[in-house]
C-alpha cells in the first residue's frame, strides 16, 4: 500500500487554488444568514404575517440559524490554512541591536578636520 508524499498534497492544493475556489470567509457567512434571517422576521412583521407577541420566539432564530452555518462551514472545510511555514529552530540568537562604531582607516589625527557630528 503506498502513502501520498508531501509532493502529492502540494500538488493537489495548487489544482485546488487553480479552481477558482476560495476559502469560506466564516465571519461572513454567519453574520449574512443572520442578516437575512432578521430581514425575513421584519418582513413578516410589516406585511401582518406574524404579530408582535410572535417576536418572542422568532428573533432568536435567525441567531441560531447562524451558529449552525458557521459550525457547519467550520467542520466541512476543515479551516485549515494555505500557509505553510515550515518548522524551524525552537530558539534563535538574536542580532545585537548595535554595534560598536568602527575606526575610520586613514584619518590623520593632526590634520585638523575632527568629526563633529558624534556626540561623546
Amino acid at each position: 500500500m503506498s502513502h501520498p508524499s508531501p509532493d502529492d498534497a502540494i500538488q493537489s492544493e495548487v489544482e485546488a487554488d487553480a479552481s477558482g475556489r476560495h476559502p469560506v470567509s466564516v465571519a461572513h457567512l454567519v453574520m449574512g444568514v443572520a442578516f437575512l434571517g432578521l430581514t425575513f422576521i421584519w418582513l413578516l412583521l410589516e406585511t401582518s404575517a406574524i404579530g408582535r407577541g410572535d417576536l418572542r420566539w422568532l428573533m432568536p432564530l435567525p441567531w441560531l440559524a447562524a451558529g449552525l452555518a458557521g459550525l457547519l462551514a467550520v467542520a466541512l472545510t476543515g479551516r485549515r490554512s494555505k500557509d505553510h511555514v515550515p518548522a524551524g529552530p525552537a530558539y534563535v540568537q538574536p542580532e545585537p541591536a548595535w554595534s560598536e562604531p568602527e575606526p575610520e582607516s586613514g584619518s590623520e589625527s593632526g590634520s585638523g578636520s575632527e568629526d563633529t557630528t558624534r556626540l561623546s
